[in-house]
Formats: C-alpha cells, structure tokens, sequence
C-alpha cells in the first residue's frame, strides 16, 4: 500500500502549477513577472472593466488569444501563461470573433538574483555614471552582454530620500522619461546607440550642497522578453569627471597616444593657472584633472607633442 501512494504522488508533482513570486505593472500594458525557476501561471484578462463584460457575459467564447502574433488554443475572458524557468514573456493580444483587437499585454519576464543582460567591466558597477560639472546633469553607460543586447524599457530617478510617491512618464516615440516627486523633477533620454543615457535634475541647484543622494534605476529588456533593472546612488560630487583639458597647442591627432606608457608623472595642486619648464629631451607632455576639493574621478589624459628645439635649452609649459 505505501508503494502505491508513493508512485502517486510523485505522478502528480510535474503538473502541479504554483504562481510567480510577484508582478507588477510597469507601463501601460506592460506586465513583468517574477519567476524562481519553478513552474506557474500568470493569469491576463481580456475585458477588465464591469461595463465591458456585462455586454459580452454570454460571448466571451468567441474571444480567442494570441501570442507574439500566433493564434493559441486558449479561448475566453482570461488566459494562463504558462511560466517555466525563465519562459512565458511574449506579446499576447486577444481578439474579438471577427478578429479585430480588444486589448493586448506585453509580459516580461524578471528572474530571481539573475544578471544576464549587463556585464560588469574592472569591477566597477553595472551602471557607470559621471557628471561634467555641478549642474544637475549626468551621464550613465553600461554594457551589453554579447549575446543579450537589448533595449530601455522604463527609466526612473528620484532623490533618494523623497517621501512622496514618483511619478513616471515616458515619450516612447522619442525614447523620453520624466520623473517628478515633491522635492526632484528629472529628465531622461537614451541615446541613439542605445548604450547610454542622459538625465538631469530639473530642480538641482548646483551653488547648494546635495542633502540627498541621486537613485537611477534603469530597466532593460531583450528581444526575448526578459528584463532586468540596475541602479545606483550616489552624490554629483561622487561621480564629476571633468572634461578632457582642451587649450593644448601642438596637438598631434594622428599619433598614438603616448600617455599610456608615461615615464614620470608629477601632481599639482593648485586652483590657478600653472607654469612649469619640461625638458628638451621629453617628447610629450600628458595632462589630466580632477575636482580639487572633494575626491572625484580623473578627467581623460590629454596630450600633445613637444617639438624640438635646441639642445640643453628647457621649454616653459604653461
């Protein structure tokens, strides 16, 4: 006897069906599912609204489904999708007898303490973020796993103490967000390449000191309909890297960058103009900065060629 009621149970263990962990809206239409790996539905409705299904109470049959374009068996009001691993995402669109569309959801699919999209370069963070001055504007990058390139689906930024609910909108013609709580107004937009973006902090002031810490989220999705989100907090002092310095005469564009194999270096620390003399036998000088007071990152070398003069004779750089 107790062998029988083991095989049984074990027989119906493949089939049973257990919900995703949580889901939520994240645009209009827009489903994303959080799934552990173990199998689950997700239900979606058709009609949503009282009015809507009072008049289709007897026809609801007659509403057939659709998944990325591919008629599915299910038919009626509501339909089960099927969640495996990291399987279920797709476009589903239900539609009337006659074929015409009711209503559609985009489901995505987010798995539990899963980073597949991005990929992390020197052990830095998924995101990289920098500023060129003070002004509330920054720049974000990341990038892309070779195999999983994919797009910004929704992008949000807020001071990191606002007590209020954000509200999000996006242009999705033009690939714009904006955010906005009591106390922050952001702006954000994705570059052409899709490897980028760039917000800024509407109500910053750069003249008075940051009490609370920029939090961007950035949500990016694949072709296959899985998504994962990214953020990062931090302060604009934190994160200002100054423009390469770009009164150099002398540049020389076409040749190779000597500043990777430099032979001595030497740090000044000063907020005015310096003057130094550099010997006739070096063959370039390479420059970079920083913020002087707060511990920001380098700005990119710059460099440009000395040309030759006489012998024992030292050249004055300014």
């Amino acid at each position: 006897m107790k062998l029988y009621i083991f095989t049984i149970i074990c027989a119906l263990l493949p089939f049973s069906h257990q919900n995703p962990r949580s889901h939520w809206t994240l645009l209009p239409h827009t489903l994303v599912v959080e799934v552990d790996g173990s199998m689950g539905q997700q239900p979606l409705s058709c009609l949503e609204s009282p009015e809507e299904l009072a008049r289709r109470v007897n026809k609801s049959e007659d509403i057939f489904w659709m998944k990325n374009g591919k008629k599915e068996p299910q038919r009626g009001n509501t339909y089960l999708v099927q969640l495996e691993e990291s399987l279920g995402g797709g476009n589903y669109t239900c539609h009337n007898k006659e074929g015409s569309l009711l209503n559609h959801t985009v489901v995505l699919i987010q798995e539990e303490d899963h980073r597949k999209i991005l990929v992390k370069t020197d052990q830095e963070d998924y995101l990289k973020c920098s500023t060129r001055n003070y002004n509330g504007e920054f720049h974000c990058s990341w990038t892309w796993h070779s195999s999983r390139v994919g797009k910004v689906a929704f992008i949000k930024a807020r001071r990191f103490s606002d007590e209020g609910v954000t509200q999000c909108s996006v242009d999705t013609s033009s690939q714009r967000w904006a955010c906005s709580t009591g106390e922050s107004n952001f702006s954000c937009s994705v570059d052409d390449n899709g490897h980028s973006i760039l917000c800024v902090d509407e109500q910053h002031c750069p003249y008075a000191e940051e009490n609370q810490k920029i939090h961007i989220t950035v949500y990016l999705r694949t072709k296959y309909y899985l998504v994962e989100n990214y953020s990062r907090r931090f302060y604009l002092s934190e994160i200002v890297k100054p423009d390469k310095i770009a009164q150099l005469k002398g540049r020389c564009k076409r040749c190779e960058n000597p500043c990777s194999n430099a032979t001595k270096t030497l740090t000044v620390h000063s907020p005015d103009i310096c003057q130094f003399e550099v010997k006739n036998k070096a063959k370039a000088i390479c420059i970079r900065a920083k913020d002087a007071l707060c511990n920001s990152q380098w700005s990119e070398w710059s460099h440009f060629r000395l040309k030759k003069g006489k012998k024992n004779k030292n050249n004055k750089q300014q």
